[in-house]
């Protein structure tokens, strides 16, 4: 049987295929045309991929917004059976603007490991590195989770850099994360890509915090368990929550009090995540067109080796399997050798 290592670099090439469809679409106003050419690239690779796959969620219905669909069945039924959590755009807004931070993502594992929050109103997330492993809780107030990152990382906290979503529902974590005097790093879009960043050496960033949807916690949890690193969800009660939510949520068996661990949103050993830039961002640069297809930065990390591998991917479209489906003669990249 194929391992998920030996897939590990035909899931790159979703995720790749996913950014190109939504960079063709950069900065032209149009949210569903960016979420329907991703899906529709990331479908066509993924039906030529030896597996026998499941996308048991993908960001983007709740919004009726184009998307795989729930349970969806992909790939070409000749490899191992495996799920998928995908989100083909995670910032189709900032993709639709021509801003930075967007990625195409995704999460594989062996049947039933996943745990998915329903797409359903906002989670809270925090996300860091090992340093802090069963050293925080969400039962701490913010200030205490950054005292305690701080502290665990032998750092001082003006120092330390939180990530989070520029969103109305954080403005009084913002308030108090600018009166503690900790670096903050605003982005538009794209919490897959902040939780990742988090738990990266090197990278900058030491902590996001914030609410956001529920399919991306699960992706971002897979790579923070690849990265060794700390992820605890719980569902976020916002002021704009309708009446029926909480018992919504308790319907599918959400305990909306318990706070999810990456191990309970990702289960096993076997695991791996990939992602690709759409555009420029903290984790990834975005998709470069050239006159003959396409540059493309990705990063696909894996369980149980904990490796990550960093790539950029050259791509002709003239004669791709792939790309030339989509792209028409009158299309200047498919007149160039």
């Amino acid at each position: 049987m194929v391992s998920l290592r030996a897939l590990a670099p035909s899931l790159t090439r979703i995720t790749i295929a996913g950014a190109v469809g939504a960079a063709l679409h950069i900065g032209q106003g149009n949210c569903d045309l960016v979420d329907a050419k991703a899906v529709e690239f990331s479908r066509a690779v993924l039906a030529q991929t030896d597996i026998d796959g499941e996308v048991i969620c993908c960001e983007g219905p709740k919004d009726h917004a184009p998307a795989f669909t729930t349970r969806e069945k992909v790939g070409t039924g000749r490899g191992p059976k495996v799920e998928f959590v995908v989100d083909p755009v995670d910032g189709t807004t900032a993709v639709s603007k021509g801003r930075k931070d967007a990625i195409s993502a995704l999460a594989c594992a062996p049947a039933g490991r996943f745990q998915v929050l329903p797409d359903d109103g906002y989670y809270f997330k925090i996300a860091t590195d090992w340093n802090s492993m069963g050293k925080i809780s969400l039962d701490m107030s913010l200030e205490e989770i950054v005292r305690t990152v701080a502290r665990e990382k032998n750092r001082p906290i003006s120092n330390l850099t939180v990530i989070m979503l520029e969103r109305e529902r954080h403005t009084e974590l913002l308030r108090t994360l600018r009166k503690l005097g900790v670096r903050i790093i605003l982005i538009p879009d794209g919490d897959i890509a902040g939780a990742v960043v988090s738990c990266i050496p090197q990278s900058g960033v030491d902590l996001l915090v914030g609410a956001g949807a529920g399919p991306e916690a699960t992706i971002a949890a897979t790579a923070m368990k690849c990265l060794g690193g700390t992820m605890l969800v719980k569902v976020w009660r916002d002021k704009k929550d309708d009446a029926e939510r909480m018992d919504r949520l308790k319907m599918v068996g959400v305990d909306v009090e318990k706070e999810y661990t990456e191990d309970e949103l990702a289960k096993g050993k076997e695991l791996v995540f990939a992602a690709s830039g759409i555009t420029k961002g903290e984790l990834l640069d975005g998709v470069r067109l050239i006159s003959s297809g396409a540059v493309v930065q990705s990063i696909c990390m894996r369980l149980p080796s904990g490796t990550v591998e960093s790539s950029e991917t050259t791509l002709r479209f003239k004669g791709h399997p792939v790309y030339k489906q989509f792209l028409n003669s009158r299309n200047h990249m498919m007149n160039q050798e």
